[in-house]
């Protein structure tokens, strides 16, 4: 199983929150006069060297881009401290960055649902892991378990990031074939966050789905055009709206996307049905 960035937006967020909390914790467990909080902190602490390893994980994620060099920090963290929420969800999101980036078999679904799983237990509303947990459970098809887990997540409050979390559920409607329920979805999700592209790329494909052509070349050219990092290198929504042009009988314009998503790449999965779609067009 090899997923796109689009499949994952969960992964940089939780990322950054991640290396924000473990920081916050290094600086307090470094706090004079925390004792009466803590348990005496000696050199070789396990919990301590846990979070310092969980700190390294997520450096390595998130600053250099060295997935399997961040995931054995992940694992010596989790192994040094069982208890340690926060490595057992970086070691999730880990695994599911590795079924987006290799080209070898390396992705261990399983796995990343396994250390999801047990950071929600050892943590009381982690709703971060969560969110990733949902996202696991998408990729494995299991999409009722998803749902519910990502609607009470929808419906609280406090949870930084809602439109991930709206975007999450409309793609779960999404994989269950119901584009009428995706869309209220994924309307919220771009509502919350303007600048969720992924949102609007998906919020295109249910309006695409559910026939109505004219609103999914809207939401697919604001996805596109959204001033922020990765939107206008989307390939899976320059082939989305080379298809929804062509429903509206504009191969003109169908063909610039399918040259642009060709440019983007020739010889991903994307580029590969960009291609053949070309193709029969002449």
């Amino acid at each position: 199983m090899v997923l796109t960035r689009r499949e994952n937006p969960v992964g940089l967020a939780a990322g950054r929150r991640l290396l924000q909390l473990t920081r916050r914790a290094l600086f307090v467990l470094a706090l004079p006069g925390c004792g009466a909080m803590f348990k005496p902190q000696s050199p070789g602490d396990p919990v301590k060297m846990s979070v310092s390893e969980a700190e390294l994980a997520a450096d390595a994620w998130m600053r250099q881009g060295n997935t399997r060099g961040a995931l054995e920090h992940a694992l010596k963290a989790v192994e040094l401290d069982p208890d340690n929420a926060d490595a057992h969800h970086m070691a999730a999101l880990l695994y599911l960055d590795f079924c987006r980036t290799s080209k070898i078999g390396e992705c261990r679904i399983g796995e990343a649902e396994q250390h999801a799983r047990i950071a929600i237990a050892k943590r009381k509303r982690f709703l971060e892991a969560e969110n990733t947990l949902a996202v696991i459970l998408i990729h494995e098809e299991k999409y009722e378990e998803a749902e519910k887990v990502l609607v009470p997540i929808t419906q609280d409050i406090l949870y930084n990031t809602p439109e991930i979390a709206w975007g999450n559920l409309g793609w779960c409607y999404l994989g269950q074939g119901k584009p009428e329920k995706a869309i209220p979805a994924l309307r919220r999700a771009v509502a919350a966050q303007p600048l969720f592209c992924v949102g609007n790329y998906r919020l295109g494909v249910a309006y695409h789905q559910s026939g109505a052509i004219e609103s999914a070349a809207e939401a697919l050219n604001r996805a596109v055009e959204t001033e922020a990092p990765g939107c206008s290198s989307m390939q899976d929504a320059f082939l989305e709206r080379a298809e929804v042009y062509l429903a509206l009988g504009d191969e003109t314009r169908s063909r610039a996307d399918l040259d642009h998503c060709l440019h983007l790449s020739r010889s991903s999965d994307v580029g590969r049905q960009c291609s053949a779609l070309l193709q029969s067009l002449d």
